[in-house]
């Protein structure tokens, strides 16, 4: 069976996807960061092919201008934002990225006149094709990254990497239909889809709704359950030797308490602390447990966003919009 030039299209942004959330999901896990690097690198897969799909669909130079507006602000994420004294001081780069803002603005602003007879809900309806609905559908790229930032710098989103992950696949996926869907119709007939950055973000979320029975089973078939307290601990924490824990990215909850009677006594804390210690308050409170002879200690994990939103690509490829299906069972239609 053959392919389509946008079928070729969507499955090599699948490809691109994968890899690339992938990578940046191990450096996630291993060292809780993922430099800038990696998405100056992956991002040029990501414009090749926007642009690529752009093009193949006719689009004129407003269009391409105004999805340049939509990189050119997502940039600032990983490159930083020239401020005027940085363009008046004579810097190069920043007074290239001071025209680069410019020109795309000047694109985005003159797609703005060319199709404003065009009305944005006939386009989301699917009642209008052409320029202008390519238009709106690239214009649309830009607010989602603007609250992806704002989320992000008002701490909803509390890494910069899962930040940058979501602008990156706002630029790679920027709507449905430059994504195959395998086995369900339900996002491209749903009156209203959330973009595939957000339906990722999403599926996420319910992918971490997983962990707490995944941990329960482990710490139950590894026989860390041996009394009904430590059922309030085993579907949000694992026992780990007491030496292993400075080494892991984990928060501590075991610790000791003194008693009325002045005797130290084991306690396990519920809830991983508000503010994460220090290295040299991690290690004072392993040497208080470590003289009074505990090898054991419960720890909390700390999990990485990105680890999560690497699975969750396989059910929005799948399925699609995970809101797309849940409103129609729910009756919201």
């Amino acid at each position: 069976m053959s392919l389509s030039e946008t079928e070729i299209l969507g499955w090599t942004r699948i490809s691109v996807l994968f890899l690339g959330m992938g990578w940046a999901a191990w450096m996630d896990h291993k060292e809780r960061r993922v430099k800038n690097e990696h998405w100056l690198v992956w991002v040029k897969p990501a414009l090749f092919l926007w642009a690529l799909d752009l093009m193949y669909q006719g689009a004129d130079w407003t269009i391409l201008l105004t999805a340049s507006a939509a990189i050119a602000y997502a940039s600032g994420a990983v490159i930083g934002r020239p401020t005027l004294s940085d363009f008046l001081g004579g810097s190069r780069i920043d007074q290239s990225v001071v025209l680069w803002y410019l020109v795309s603005l000047c694109g985005l602003i003159f797609g703005a006149v060319e199709y404003q007879s065009v009305n944005p809900i006939d386009v989301l309806l699917g009642d209008v094709s052409g320029l202008g609905a390519l238009w709106w559908s690239t214009f649309a790229v830009l607010p989602i990254i603007i609250l992806i930032d704002i989320a992000w710098r008002l701490r909803m989103l509390h890494g910069g990497a899962d930040a940058k992950a979501l602008m990156w696949v706002a630029i790679l996926i920027p709507n449905w239909s430059t994504m195959p869907l395998t086995f369900s119709t339900a996002t491209t007939e749903a009156l209203f889809a959330l973009p595939p950055a957000f339906s990722l973000l999403m599926w996420g979320g319910l992918t971490f709704l997983a962990i707490p029975f995944i941990l329960l089973f482990l710490n139950i078939s590894r026989g860390h359950v041996r009394s009904f307290n430590d059922l309030f601990l085993a579907w949000h924490a694992s026992k780990l030797p007491r030496n292993e824990v400075i080494h892991r990215h984990v928060w501590l909850l075991t610790t000791l308490v003194e008693k009325p009677n002045g005797s130290l006594e084991v306690y396990h804390r519920k809830r991983a602390p508000r503010k994460t210690p220090t290295k040299e308050q991690l290690i004072a409170a392993l040497s208080e447990l470590e003289e009074a002879n505990v090898e054991q200690v419960w720890v909390s994990q700390k999990l990485p966003l990105l680890v999560f939103l690497f699975p969750a690509i396989i059910p929005m490829m799948l399925l699609g919009d995970p809101m797309a299906i849940i409103m129609p069972i729910l009756g919201i239609e």
